[in-house]
């Protein structure tokens, strides 16, 4: 995605999308930022991990693969006009990692702060410091995923945990909000010693960053471990609660703890059926009944 042209580090993918659509935002997933709104989603190619289980390999992997860098120019500013245009309240960088078209993103958070709209990453966290403190104070929201310890890391990925935790860590301390991500892979990172090392990390962070754990289908690379099954799921949830994080989702199984409750009072606020809002009882953030704020971007 970059190459070095006489001592000058060049991007090659700047403005060049391959996709671009409006997705829930809960499908990012952010379950506590804007609910129910719509997020204009793109992605240029390339990423900076190799990771065996890509979910979007095709898009991730391609420049690596073959060669090829596709995608059609786009203007950032042209970008938040077709988020407005949708009714989009943000705009994701999304699909494959931002940092490797940073320079474009960070173009189109500018643009879309000037047309009022929000900005989001959803990342694999793996960044340097210069990178981080650029991105920072341009979005709103960014769901990292934490994948496993650093075994997985280096054998799944080709990358270190290291880096991804001490990012967490920093972007919910320079206040941009932070939802975590865990794919449970049998027999990869489904274990309960590596589950509950995340959960009591992320509990030390913050009770309220919320941490999603989801299942896993065989793709790419990785077609020999099986489908997530619902126990490891809970397994994950488990491992969450019992650390004390406040708010533990499971994905890509409809119906399985989706929702949001009060910590306080166990109200349900925000009823969830896969990626649809079914019911929002959140008053100005507030719960309803016992008027405890729930953590999270509302507005």
């Amino acid at each position: 995605m970059r190459e070095n042209r006489q001592g000058r580090l060049v991007t090659l993918v700047y403005g060049n999308l391959v996709a671009a659509n409006a997705d829930p935002i809960e499908k990012k997933p952010l379950f506590h930022f804007q609910p129910g709104s719509f997020s204009y989603s793109i992605a240029t190619a390339g990423c900076n991990f190799r990771c065996l289980h890509c979910q979007n390999a095709e898009i991730s992997q391609l420049p690596g693969e073959t060669g090829r860098i596709p995608g059609e120019f786009v203007p950032p500013q042209q970008v938040a006009t077709q988020a407005q245009s949708l009714g989009c309240s943000s705009i994701s960088c999304t699909y494959t990692e931002p940092t490797v078209f940073l320079e474009y993103a960070l173009d189109v958070a500018a643009a879309a702060r000037q047309a009022g709209l929000k900005c989001v990453f959803v990342s694999n966290g793996y960044m340097g410091e210069e990178a981080r403190q650029r991105i920072v104070p341009m979005i709103d929201a960014i769901n990292i995923d934490l994948k496993g310890d650093d075994q997985f890391y280096r054998k799944v990925c080709s990358a270190r945990l290291e880096p991804v935790k001490h990012n967490i860590e920093q972007f919910w301390k320079e206040g941009v909000w932070v939802e975590v991500t865990t794919l449970i892979i049998p027999g990869y990172n489904d274990s309960e010693q590596v589950l509950e090392d995340i959960a009591q990390f992320l509990a030390g962070i913050s009770r309220d960053m919320p941490w999603h754990v989801s299942a896993f289908y065989p793709m790419y690379r990785l077609t020999d471990a099986p489908r997530t099954g619902i126990e490891s799921l809970r397994r994950g949830l488990m491992a969450g609660r019992q650390a004390g994080l406040r708010h533990v989702y499971a994905g890509n199984i409809p119906g399985e703890s989706e929702s949001t409750l009060c910590p306080s009072c166990g109200e349900l606020l925000i009823e969830r059926l896969g990626y649809r809002i079914m019911r929002n009882s959140l008053v100005d953030g507030l719960c309803p009944r016992c008027r405890t704020a729930l953590a999270g971007v509302w507005s």
